[in-house]
């Protein structure tokens, strides 16, 4: 007889079995499946007597270890079954079920649909991302892969699965709401095409497809398309920003690649440099490398962007890594330690040390425990020192008119270049890490990243940012957990996948499902720079002249109040936890980051700025020049076309209908869809009424929708 105690006990869910630090204990049993040789060999000797080859050495491997023989490994998290599904044939799943189940549950783990495949009486998918296997043989599951360390597992029999995958049935057809949900979620915009590509190939599906794509022009190379790597006195672009602000605003509106710029603008968030805040010859092209560097690593791994961004040449003049030098005994002069507060802080693993689903952890009295020291800081200083801007090729050239010798920009693109002189060789110990004395700088460095890469806070207190960037100011514990979770380990055993972890936020049962459409304190404000964005890219806005001359626009008064890439301070344009104070949040302690952006000056700013910007666009001077003149060509070069929305402008209920589709994602209500069509009634547009009547008309639609607090939380 089986031991029922065995087979009920509570499971350990698949992610807490890869860091059991945070499982419930589970006895240790010894594993009877083959071992990885001999899995191996089994596949060989089918394949040499003609059965199996590549594409399915995983299903012979899973068919050499017979499925009775493998112990249970509560692998998928599945509860324990109940004696109904126990007992009746009729409530199990089919095997399709089963692991279309688990690719919906397990994204990271299972990623994307796959065809099913079959060696003996095993039927099997195989995901070539994580390298997993998952089939069912009889009514036995078995997993195999990096999820299961190389071994075939038995994960359980089909009827301990039953209520779960029964609780979970395959999701409706996605929607052309749902579609632009997603959208408004994962990139800047909702256009028809896109919604209609999400429809027909699902959420995860279209996701990857856009990981991969091709990456669009750097931005690096459109301002020196422009032209703003000139020297010449007349314009001085080295010692300006304007074209910085140039180059982000034409990233934004018209990249390609929407969904990675998406991404990497929300790491410029949670890794700050801010163009406001620097102040060194080519600070536009400066600021355009550490741009390039956020897109380039958007779904790459955290570690190396971490280190990156440490050794970028922006970064280093905005928090001093640059030339920071070791102690001078003598003097009693020490390292620089802005970055070594930042980089723990705002970059990895926050002030506080914190549980896998983000909350604070608390000690015996119920108090907050520090995540580092001011000693963790001092000491990690010494690890920053010795690093300076890369000059190796460098040309100079001297202006005459000022007689200046300028450099070009090379040096903005470099990673930062070491000086050993410079470098800090003292024994130094911080969060648990000694590096000894006499270590070199490249070490020293590795040292004190992987430390910083390798720390538990790193997955939640990153998730959870990453979350509210994208889809609510107020994710659950559970929802940070299940990102942290895939930030500690992607599925094949990789830590800080970056495309898992973006996967794993965008495509969360809360992101997608329709609870948290009605759910109070889910979803966020809009923040000003995206709505611009959304406006550009959702009507088509061109630049006739292609000078994209969109600059500065954080005065809260009379623009958006906010400019990608010009956060106040290293601490962004809001902290996470920011509540709004004397508001319903503050009772209850609920923070509402965006927020932080908001007073009644920045809410009539806002609204002043974009009616006029609906209507007639941006106004640009010479948008002829790439440089900052005036000239008889001044006028509205950035336009929207509106071209679908002026077809619909003589019916303003389809007019409404289409705005809150592609604006809203139809999350507004029927009431404000109603006030709005009145208002746009109230001035009638005829067939007979002029071009200039039809555009009045779709601008105040638009401008109405933009305005309301349905639109202004995105949910």
């Amino acid at each position: 007889m089986a031991d029922t105690n065995k087979i009920n006990k509570p499971n350990t869910a698949l992610l807490e079995r890869e860091h059991p630090q945070a499982a419930a204990p589970v006895a240790k049993e010894p594993v009877a499946t083959s071992s990885p040789a001999a899995a191996l060999a089994a596949a060989a000797l089918l394949a040499a007597c003609g059965g199996g080859g590549d594409g399915d050495a995983g299903g012979s491997i899973m068919a050499s270890a017979h499925a009775s023989s493998t112990p249970y490994q509560p692998l998928l998290g599945a509860p324990a079954p109940s004696r109904l599904a126990a007992q009746s044939a009729a409530a199990l799943p089919t095997a399709d079920q089963l692991m279309d189940w688990a690719e919906r549950a397990y994204p990271a783990y299972f990623p994307d649909r796959q065809t099913n495949q079959a060696a003996g009486n095993i039927v099997y998918r195989f995901y070539p991302k994580s390298g997993n296997y998952l089939g069912v043989s009889g009514s036995d599951v078995l997993v195999l892969g990096p999820i299961s360390q190389n071994i075939v597992r038995n994960v359980g029999t089909l009827a301990q699965f039953a209520d779960v995958v029964a609780a979970s049935p395959a999701p409706a057809a996605i929607t052309d709401e749902d579609a632009a949900r997603f959208l408004l979620q994962a990139q800047f915009s909702a256009s028809d095409a896109d919604i209609a590509a999400v429809r027909s190939k699902g959420y995860a599906a279209y996701l990857s497809e856009q990981l991969r794509a091709p990456a669009s022009q750097s931005g690096l190379d459109w301002l020196d398309a422009r032209g703003y790597a000139t020297i010449d006195n007349a314009t001085r672009y080295y010692d300006n920003s304007y074209p910085g602000d140039y180059m982000i605003w034409s990233q934004l509106m018209t990249s390609s690649d929407a969904v990675r710029k998406r991404l990497a603008l929300a790491l410029s968030e949670f890794f700050v440099v801010s163009l406001s805040g620097l102040d060194f010859a080519w600070r536009s092209h400066g600021i355009a490398a550490w741009w390039d560097l956020l897109v380039g690593n958007a779904t790459g791994n955290y570690r190396t962007l971490l280190e990156r961004v440490t050794l970028n040449a922006a970064m280093g003049y905005y928090l001093n890594t640059k030339g920071n030098r070791k102690e001078n005994l003598t003097t009693g002069g020490a390292p620089d330690e802005n970055y070594a507060r930042e980089v723990m802080q705002l970059f990895s693993i926050g002030l506080s040390q914190l549980n896998l689903d983000g909350t604070e952890k608390r000690d015996a009295s119920g108090n907050k425990i520090d995540s580092y020291t001011q000693s963790d800081v001092s000491n990690m200083a010494r690890m920053f020192t010795g690093w300076d801007v890369d000059n190796t090729q460098n040309v100079a050239t001297l202006e005459p008119v000022q007689n200046r010798t300028i450099p070009n920009t090379a040096y903005t693109r470099l990673p930062m270049r070491l000086n050993e002189a410079n470098h800090s060789t003292l024994q130094s110990t911080f969060l648990g890490t000694t590096v000894a004395a006499g270590t070199t700088g490249v070490p020293a460095l590795k040292a004190a990243l992987d430390t910083l890469f390798n720390h538990p806070n790193v997955g939640p207190f990153f998730g959870r940012q990453m979350i509210q960037r994208l889809v609510t100011s107020n994710p659950s514990p559970a929802y940070v957990a299940r990102v942290a979770s895939v930030f500690n380990n992607n599925g094949s055993g990789v830590r800080g996948d970056l495309g898992a972890v973006f996967s794993a936020v965008l495509l969360d049962e809360e992101a997608r499902g329709p609870s948290g459409l009605t759910q109070n304190g889910f979803g966020k404000l809009r923040e000003p720079m995206l709505r611009l964005v959304q406006w550009g890219r959702t009507f088509g806005i061109t630049s006739a002249r292609g000078s994209w001359k969109i600059g500065d626009l954080g005065n809260p008064a009379t623009q958006l109040g906010q400019t990608p890439l010009r956060s106040p301070s290293v601490f962004n344009f809001f902290r996470p936890g920011y509540v709004p104070p004397s508001t319903a949040l503050s009772a209850s302690q609920t923070p509402a980051p965006e927020f932080q952006l908001v007073n009644e000056s920045s809410v009539s700013g806002y609204l002043n700025y974009l009616q006029g910007v609906v209507r007639s666009g941006i106004f640009v001077n010479a948008p002829d020049m790439p440089n900052t003149t005036s000239n008889a060509n001044n006028g509205f070069d950035i336009t929207a076309s509106y071209a679908a929305e002026l077809a619909l402008a003589l019916d303003a209920a389809a007019l409404v209908r289409r705005l809150n589709l592609l604006l809203c994602a139809g999350q507004l209500s029927s009431a404000t869809q109603s006030l709005i069509v009145n208002a746009l009634n109230a001035t009638p547009v005829t067939a007979i009424s002029t071009d200039n009547a039809r555009r009045d008309r779709v601008a105040a639609a638009v401008l109405l929708v933009m305005a309301s607090s349905e639109y202004l939380i995105q949910k």
